[in-house]
Order: structure tokens, then C-alpha cells, then sequence
């Protein structure tokens, strides 16, 4: 039920109302809570890097004084990328190695790109984006060997050298995503480690993959409890 992102309504059912939905939302969390402490090893040769962005939620949270609730997801209340905007960022390089991250509200910024994966990435490396200053700066800041690719899709591929991976990678995550109907931006970590973890089985929901989760997930140390999951806040 975990691999194929069922609903916490329908894992309740596939379980003969045994266990309530809200038992396995704190259940859910926490297996995830130990997934996203997964490390992302040092990317090897081309790095893709690009970013993302989800609408801000309070979803679950009674009394939202700074705007009107929304349904099924919303929209923002502003055009293009803005605080109502939340940024995830995504690296990959060819071999899989993918780091997946919330980086925080509106654009990207030069020094949460260091923040994020500068433990990951040398000066071996060459760096793939879209043409956003503040991959450029970082690109300079490191020494990094540099392809840029403008949005506007006339020059996709410049040899061996694109961000195909990472917006396909995109595309498979948004399209999972849609599932939830907008995700608490609270814990919108744990949904990139749960789609991370999905997409490194390809897909694939066996038995082994099932108790891999599992054992992954028994790895760490998880110290979030029913309260701090309940009470807990998004920060930036």
C-alpha cells in the first residue's frame, strides 16, 4: 500500500477497518521520517540539477487566519513564483544518484543550493541547469564546468550535456503527487523521500521491495512522536 501511494482512506479499507486512517497517518510519517535520512552519496561525472515548485499548504491545520482555505489543492493567489511557491529542488547525475530537498518559499537562492548539496558536488563534476542566475553563481562560487539550457526549449541538448533526466524526473513526481490532492508543505520532505525511494524500485511493487522499505526505514532513528507530528510547523 505504501509503494503504490494509496490513500490513508483506502489503506484503512484494504485492512478491514482493523487500523484507522489516522493510526496509519502517524504510522505513514514515520516510516517516512527515517526514509528522508536516507544519504545521498557524491554525484559521479554530469550533474543535472533543476527546480521545482509546489503550492504552499497548511493542509490538515483548522483556523488558517492569513487566507480562505482551499480545496482539493487550490491555486496560488499570485502568478508565477511567488511565497505561495514552495522550492524543491532536484540533482541527479547519470548514474541515479538523485538528491531531492525543499529549499524554501519563492526562488531559489544561491546560498540554499550550497546548503543543500555542496557536501555532494566537487570541482570533478559538471553541472546542467536551466539558465537561472543563481545556478550560475554557484556554478562560479565552485569552479564547476557550466551548461546552461533557457526555457524556451530551443536548444535542449548541447552534446552529451541536458537536463532530460531531472525534468523527466519532475514530470514522474508531479504526475504522483497529483494522487494527494496537495500535500502539508509541513511534510512535503517526507513525500520527496517516499516518490524518491518508490522511483529508485522503478516502479516495481513486490514483496522484496515492500520489506526493503521497511528495513531502510528501521535504519535511523526516528524522534518524531504523534504530538510532534501534530503540532509541527513548516520553517524556511
Amino acid at each position: 500500500m505504501y509503494i503504490e501511494g494509496y490513500s490513508l482512506r483506502k489503506c484503512a479499507e484494504q485492512l478491514n477497518g482493523e487500523v484507522t486512517h489516522v493510526t496509519l497517518f502517524y504510522w505513514r510519517h514515520k516510516i517516512l521520517a527515517a526514509l528522508k535520512q536516507i544519504p545521498t552519496e557524491a554525484f559521479q561525472g554530469i550533474v543535472e540539477m533543476d527546480e521545482t515548485y509546489f503550492l504552499y499548504s497548511e493542509k490538515g491545520k483548522r483556523n488558517i487566519v492569513e487566507r480562505k482555505p482551499r480545496k482539493r489543492g487550490g491555486k496560488a493567489k499570485y502568478r508565477g513564483i511567488s511565497n505561495d511557491q514552495v522550492c524543491v529542488l532536484v540533482a541527479r547525475d547519470r548514474q541515479k544518484m538523485t538528491y531531492s530537498g525543499v529549499l524554501g518559499r519563492g526562488r531559489i537562492r544561491t546560498t540554499k543550493l550550497d546548503e543543500a548539496i555542496g557536501i555532494h558536488i566537487s570541482e570533478s563534476n559538471v553541472l546542467c541547469t536551466d539558465s537561472w542566475r543563481a545556478f550560475s553563481s554557484y556554478a562560479n562560487s565552485k569552479g564547476l564546468a557550466h551548461y546552461r539550457f533557457k526555457s524556451d526549449g530551443k536548444q535542449r541538448v548541447k552534446g552529451v550535456y541536458h537536463i532530460q533526466n531531472v525534468n523527466s524526473y519532475h514530470s514522474r513526481l508531479k504526475k504522483w503527487m497529483d494522487r494527494f490532492n496537495g500535500v502539508a508543505t509541513k511534510y512535503l520532505q517526507h513525500y520527496l523521500a517516499w516518490f524518491l525511494f518508490k522511483d529508485s524500485k522503478e516502479y516495481e511493487n513486490t514483496s522484496s521491495n515492500k520489506k526493503n522499505m521497511l528495513v531502510k526505514s528501521c535504519l535511523f532513528t526516528v524522534a518524531e512522536t504523534n504530538t510532534k507530528l501534530r503540532l509541527s510547523a513548516y520553517s524556511c
